[in-house]
């Protein structure tokens, strides 16, 4: 295999850009040294310097991104995903990144997208426009156009690392906020653009202006992308800090900021924005949520709950990264690699990357085989000199590197070591030391972001036999292996100081362990198998199985039972519903699980699970938008507010003719994903629109926001940050009742007469009460009498009252709405006090064919039911949503 960064890559070679859809090269600034005609062409220049490995650009759109807002983006099936489907964050394998050398292609570069990639198309391209604005004097918009046309051009070799980077380790040790990267969040490339501070300074910043804001075209749900940069660091020319929009002598593809981004060297990975669309200069840092509330690294005292609830922890800007952190990792010995010790070679290579932030380089990298008592010296590689050595153009953009100082890309270490020692060894760490002496610690510095991991690199040498066996700290994401899973699993603690290992002659450090433990959900002593062929045979509603974590389980005992209805479980049947399950249920609902564990998916079936999600679904236009088994995306279309703390979202269907496909009295289920976390969040909502309204569909949600007290409702306030044309995945439909019209329902799959609706609502659970009042006094031959009892604490909490009242009128004495207050103003006339069960038996009147819809708070629920049944009611007449 090739070693990185060696002669393989190293080719002397016409540079001819090969960029489309872009104008030609400019001409010259009056600023330039002057150039004979030759040195301006790119044709006739040559410069020997590492270049790009052979790229395989994806052409197609893989099968698993066909159902996401993604549908547009081509990608490389080789990439690790981190965060499941969507939205795309990825690694490539260490050794399969390793080997591409300094420079990595695009398909394998790591990316870090928190929402839909916006879609460019290739025409649009030389019209892309951003703005330069804030405390500037000349504010103006830029097009790619001018840009390229109006500014010197340069190419530069430039390292990028998500602050995330070895993030898999903490969240070993302790459930941090991030989700699971491994030591492959980490890519070069070269790119072709223009310096920042040419930009920033034709718009002549004021006096107190400080930083640089940027902003993307990236919407999600609490706005649009954006960071800072400080606005001396972009004035300053050793910084390179770049506007880009080629990589690697392409256009940026979509992942990587199609068509124009910042790269910012030095830097975390989040500060170079994509898609960039804004340059606002002001006098603080930004105000962005995605810079307040992500990449920070908090007190390490500060817990997940303590960040919660706390918003102080996030507006210190003490705590926001900028700068990159000294890091180094091993990719040869690789994970589970082997190492014959007989006729094996005598010495091996052991080879890895380092990298440093703010410009600074590596200037030493140390390995040891006794645990850090002793160390080496290895030796580094700079493949980024040989740019400071080039003249001449390179992909339509100057290279001009010789007079600078900083370092802007990783080295590669590499040291010879008898096989014989590492077969004595326990272990083999590695550490990097940049120029200002910043060294990789010892130990784990765990914070709730899990961001800026930086521990020496430790790989575990097993003997095994002939032969020796390598193990890595982790492996990215939700795969499994590395010997910090192995020690934590067998009761070692990984933070005793020497790797969850007990050393001789020392004491047993007791094990910290997490207050909060997990509910247990399988069955003690279950060791059976199930493959993909048994799970399917299940995935109907007479017998349906489903997947938690890689657990099946058997839910037809519960069909009847269920308090989302049947058809909670029959949606879920044949699937991995582990998304939908840990965010919707309760730990009670969780410790009930063993009683319905049957097994555990294979391997093969749980990768053809993996691979296979989703799949039942199909891309062409169909009539029906609800799927019960499938996430569908609608987008945003419009929000309109209703009061201070409650908003009726449209969102726009697949196509105008398509019905929702939602019955009476039913609900569907709306899933977002945490920004920061990525965590899902699911909730069940009943639209008020029309049965019949095509091609959109309204939702009336209440948002409960943050108070001092309190953290507010996360869907809510997510939802209520979205911008216009942001998707939002919708499944359904839910639910155990469905009205079929004129006096008959339907109660899990059984089909019941009813001659009077007793409704009894509560704030927002209004929205099924009303959908089912309003077809019944919609339809002139329903002679169902309806009961409305609506309790709210104040006037402007009645949701829906006009539409209410109207239907009332249309039902010409079939039905009947009383409301309640708890905090009733001086001008209200209605009635005051909640629903008790004197209310109940005053509007209503217990007979075989009175049905009772319930929907409210859990606590107006509760006593609702023990007053019924108190006054005789029987648990069949009664039907909570």
């Amino acid at each position: 295999m090739p070693a990185a960064g060696t002669d393989s890559t190293k080719r002397t070679i016409k540079t001819t850009k090969k960029y489309q859809h872009l104008p030609p090269s400019p001409p010259q600034t009056e600023e330039s040294e002057s150039t004979s005609e030759d040195e301006g062409q790119d044709a006739k220049e040559e410069i020997d310097v590492p270049l790009p490995p052979p790229s395989r650009n994806p052409t197609q759109v893989l099968d698993i991104d066909l159902k996401t807002p993604d549908k547009h983006v081509p990608r490389d099936p080789r990439l690790i995903r981190l965060t499941g489907v969507h939205p795309f964050n990825v690694e490539a394998p260490l050794s399969a990144l390793f080997n591409e050398g300094f420079l990595t292609s695009p398909e394998l570069f790591y990316v870090r997208n928190h929402g839909p990639v916006p879609e460019v198309q290739d025409e649009d391209i030389p019209d892309w426009t951003f703005s330069v604005e804030g405390l500037v004097e000349k504010p103006f918009t830029l097009t790619l156009r001018q840009l390229m046309t109006e500014y010197e051009q340069l190419t530069c070799p430039i390292t990028l690392v998500c602050a995330g980077n070895r993030r898999k380790e903490q969240n070993v040790v302790r459930k941090s906020k991030g989700f699971s990267w491994g030591a492959a969040g980490v890519s070069t490339a070269l790119w072709t653009g223009v310096a920042m501070l040419d930009v920033i300074h034709r718009a002549r910043p004021k006096r107190g202006a400080r930083y640089v804001c940027m902003e993307g075209a990236d919407k999600l749900p609490n706005g649009y992308y954006g960071t800072c940069a400080k606005l001396n660091w972009v004035m300053d020319p050793n910084r390179g800090i770049m506007l880009a929009y080629g990589m690697n002598g392409e256009t940026l593809t979509p992942d990587h900021g199609k068509p124009l981004r910042a790269v910012i060297p030095g830097q975390i990975g989040g500060r170079s924005v994509k898609w960039l669309k804004r340059l606002i200069l002001t006098e603080g840092p930004s105000e962005n949520w995605y810079h307040i509330y992500d990449n920070r690294v908090l007190p390490t005292m500060v817990s997940p709950e303590e960040s919660a609830k706390n918003p102080k922890w996030w507006y210190d800007e003490r705590y926001a990264i900028y700068e990159l952190s000294t890091n180094s990792a091993t990719a040869y010995p690789a994970h589970e690699e082997q190492l014959c010790l007989i006729n094996g070679p005598e010495i091996y290579q052991a080879r890895g990357y380092a990298y440093a932030g703010g410009g600074k380089r590596i200037s030493r990298v140390e390995l040891s085989l006794d645990q850090g008592t002793t160390w080496r010296l290895a030796n580094i590689e700079y493949p980024e000199d040989r740019y400071r050595d080039a003249t001449g153009k390179l992909y339509g953009g100057k290279v001009d590197m010789w007079w600078r100082e900083s370092s802007f890309c990783w080295s590669f270490w590499s040291l010879d070591i008898p096989t014989a020692q590492l077969a004595g060894s326990k272990d083999l760490l590695v550490r990097a030391m940049d120029e200002g002496m910043n060294i990789q610690p010892r130990d784990m510095y765990w914070s709730v972001l899990g961001m800026m991991n930086n521990p020496w690199y430790r790989v575990v040498i097993n003997k095994e036999g002939d032969f020796l066996r390598f193990e890595h700290p982790t492996q990215p994401a939700l795969l499994p292996g590395g010997w910090m899973e192995r020690v934590q699993k067998a009761g070692g603690n990984l933070t005793n100081g020497f790797w969850g290992e007990q050393i001789e002659g020392e004491t047993a450090v007791e094990q910290v362990k997490e207050v909060a433990k997990e509910v247990p959900m399988k069955k003690d002593g279950l060791k059976k198998l199930i493959t993909i062929d048994e799970l399917r045979k299940h995935d109907g509603e007479e017998t349906p199985w489903f997947v938690l974590k890689g657990e099946v389980y058997d839910g037809t005992a519960f069909l009847e039972g269920h308090p989302g209805g049947a058809q909670s479980i029959v949606s879920a049947a044949g699937i991995d519903a582990t998304d939908e399950f840990m965010a919707i249920h309760s730990e009670t609902a969780k410790s009930m699980m063993p009683d319905y564990h049957i097994g555990t998916l294979d391997a093969k079936a749980q990768e053809a699970l993996v691979t296979g999600e989703d799949k039942s679904g199909d891309s062409s236009p169909r009539p029906i938008f609800l799927q019960s088994k499938t996430w569908s995306t609608a987008t945003l279309h419009a929000k309109r507010t209703v009061s201070w703390d409650t908003r009726i979202f449209t969102y726009r269907l697949q196509h105008e003719e398509q019905d929702l496909g939602l019955p009476t009295g039913q609900h569907l289920m709306i899933r977002l994903r945490d920004p920061v976390t990525r965590e899902a969040i699911i909730r069940p909502y009943t639209p008020i629109s029309e049965q019949t309204r095509k091609g959109f569909v309204d939702v009336l949600v209440k948002v409960y926001f943050d108070t001092s007290a309190a953290k507010g409702g996360k869907m809510s306030q997510a939802m209520d940050q979205l911008p216009i044309d942001y998707g939002i995945d919708f499944k359904g439909p839910i639910g155990k009742f469905e009205y079929l019209g004129k006096g008959s329902y339907s109660l899990n799959g059984k089909k019941k007469p009813v001659k009077q609706f007793l409704m009894i609502c509560g704030g927002s659970g209004v929205t099924p009460i009303f959908q089912v009042y309003r077809a019944v006094m919609r339809d002139a031959k329903d002679n169902t009498q309806c009961i409305v009892l609506d309790g709210n604490r104040l006037e402007e909490d009645i949701l829906c009252r006009e539409e209410l009242d109207a239907l009332s009128i249309q039902g010409a004495g079939r039905g009947k709405v009383i409301y309640t207050l708890t905090k009733g103003g001086d001008n209200w006339a209605g009635l005051r006090g909640r629903i008790d069960a004197a209310l109940v038996k005053k509007y209503s009147k217990n007979s075989g064919e009175i049905v009772a819809l319930i929907c409210g708070p859990e606590a107006m629920e509760k006593s609702i039911h023990q007053a019924l049944r108190a006054d005789g009611w029987e648990d069949d007449q009664m039907v909570f949503f």
